[in-house]
C-alpha cells in the first residue's frame, strides 16, 4: 500500500505524528500561547477565502514553478524555521535540509535549531536560509552571520517582532523544560511513544548547538534557555542598519503584521518582506497573518513570504490569490517527520503539491499566480 494510500492528506499526518510523539513533545510542537486563540484565528481566517470553480476549460496542464529572490523554485512553498527541530525527530534539520534541495525549495535554520550551519551544509545544495534572532553581542552576531554565510547560505531572514519570550502555557503544564531534562515525568511520556523512543536510541538529547557555542561568552549564562534570551536583542533601525551593512545577499525581514513600516524598510534595503504571527506562538491577541495581507500587499512592490495556519495545498493558492509571492511551511514538515520518520517530508511535498494541481484544475488555472481571478 503505497502512502499516498495510507496518508492522503497533511491531517492523516497530523493525527498519526500526534499518536507517536511523546505527550511533552507534541505539545512543544502543536501548542500556541495564551488562550490560543491566535492560532485558531489563523485556520478561521483562511477557511473564509473561497473561490470560484470553472466549466468547460478543457484540459490543464499545471506549472508551479516560481522565482524568489533571484533563485527559481519547482513549487511556491518551503520550510519555515523552528526552533529545536531535532525534538520532534532525530537529525531532522538535515532531513528537511535534504528535502528542500531534492525538492528544490528553500530551507530555513533557526538560530535555536538542534543542528548547527556546518553541520547540514553537507545536504544543502542552494537551497539554504538563515534565520537569526538577533543576538546582543555584534561579534557573536557577526560570527552567526559568517558561520552560515560559509556553510552555504545564501538568504538571511531577521525576526523583528520577538523582543521578549512567549509563554506558551501548555508547552510548561506538559513538563518540558529549556534545554529538556528527563525528569520521571517525561520518561512516563516517553514510555508511550515506543516509535519515537526506539529513532531516538543512540542519540542523546537535542540542545540548541549553535547558542551553545557562544553560551560561555555571556555572562551568568547557566544553560540554553538563560543564554539564549540574555544573548538576544529587541532589534530598533539602528540594529536592522547594521546586519545589512554585514550581510551581502538577500535579506527578509520577518514578523511583519502592518504596513506602517514597509517603506522604511524599503529604504533600508530589505529584499522581501515575511508576513507572520508565528503560528498564534507569540501573541495571542495578533490578528491571522492572511488577514493582513491584503494590505501589506499594497503597501509594496517586494516579494512578500508568508506562513501561520497554512495547513494545505489549497492554502498556498490562498495565500497566493491574496498576494503573497511565496508560503511557508512549519508545524505541517513537522507532522510529516514525526509520522514518517526519513520519509515523511517528502511525502508532504508530495500531498502539497498533488493539492495545489488539484485545486487549479477544479478552477481551470495552469499556474497558481493566477488564482486571484477566481476568488469569491
Amino acid at each position: 500500500m503505497s502512502l499516498h494510500n495510507r496518508y492522503p492528506a497533511a491531517s492523516d499526518l497530523r493525527r498519526a505524528a500526534k499518536r507517536r510523539l511523546p505527550h511533552f513533545v507534541w505539545e512543544f510542537l502543536d501548542s500556541g500561547t495564551g488562550d490560543e486563540t491566535g492560532k485558531s484565528r489563523n485556520r478561521a481566517a483562511l477557511d473564509k477565502v473561497l473561490f470560484r470553480p470553472d466549466i468547460l476549460r478543457g484540459d490543464v496542464t499545471t506549472d508551479l514553478r516560481c522565482s524568489l529572490l533571484g533563485q527559481q523554485f519547482d513549487l511556491p512553498f518551503g520550510i519555515a524555521p523552528v526552533g529545536m527541530s531535532g525534538l520532534i525527530w532525530p537529525d531532522a534539520e538535515r532531513l528537511l535540509a535534504t528535502t528542500a534541495a531534492r525538492a528544490n525549495i528553500p530551507y530555513t535554520l533557526s538560530t535555536v535549531a538542534s543542528q548547527t550551519p556546518e553541520m547540514v551544509q553537507p545536504v544543502l545544495g542552494d537551497h539554504g536560509w538563515f534565520q537569526l534572532y538577533p543576538p546582543k553581542d555584534k561579534d557573536i552576531r557577526r560570527d552567526m552571520l559568517r558561520r552560515a554565510r560559509d556553510a552555504g547560505f545564501e538568504t538571511l531572514v531577521l525576526t523583528v517582532d520577538v523582543g521578549v519570550a512567549s509563554r506558551r502555557e501548555r508547552q510548561v503544564r506538559s513538563g518540558l523544560t529549556t534545554p529538556p531534562r528527563l525528569t520521571p515525568r517525561l520518561l512516563s511520556h516517553i514510555a508511550q511513544a515506543p516509535a519515537w523512543a526506539w529513532a531516538y536510541l543512540g542519540h542523546p538529547m537535542p540542545r540548541m548547538r549553535m547558542i551553545d557555542d557562544y553560551a560561555g561568552a555571556v555572562s551568568g549564562a547557566a544553560s540554553n534557555a538563560h543564554a539564549g534570551y540574555q544573548m538576544r536583542a529587541a532589534p530598533d533601525w539602528d540594529y536592522l542598519r547594521e546586519v545589512r551593512g554585514e550581510w551581502h545577499g538577500p535579506m527578509v525581514i520577518k514578523g511583519i503584521m502592518s504596513p506602517e513600516h514597509i517603506p522604511a524598510l524599503e529604504a533600508e534595503g530589505v529584499n522581501a518582506i515575511w508576513v507572520s504571527n508565528h503560528g498564534g506562538r507569540q501573541f495571542d491577541a495578533a490578528p491571522a497573518s492572511i488577514d493582513v495581507l491584503p494590505q501589506i500587499r499594497a503597501a509594496t512592490t517586494l516579494p512578500i513570504i508568508i506562513d501561520s495556519g497554512f495547513e494545505t495545498g489549497l492554502d498556498v493558492l490562498r495565500g497566493l490569490a491574496l498576494g503573497a509571492d511565496f508560503v511557508m511551511f512549519g508545524r505541517g514538515f513537522h507532522h510529516a517527520l514525526a509520522a514518517l520518520g526519513h520519509l515523511g517530508a517528502d511525502h508532504f511535498v508530495d500531498i502539497v503539491k498533488k493539492d495545489i494541481e488539484a485545486n487549479l484544475g477544479q478552477m481551470g488555472l495552469s499556474k497558481p499566480a493566477e488564482t486571484a481571478k477566481n476568488l469569491v
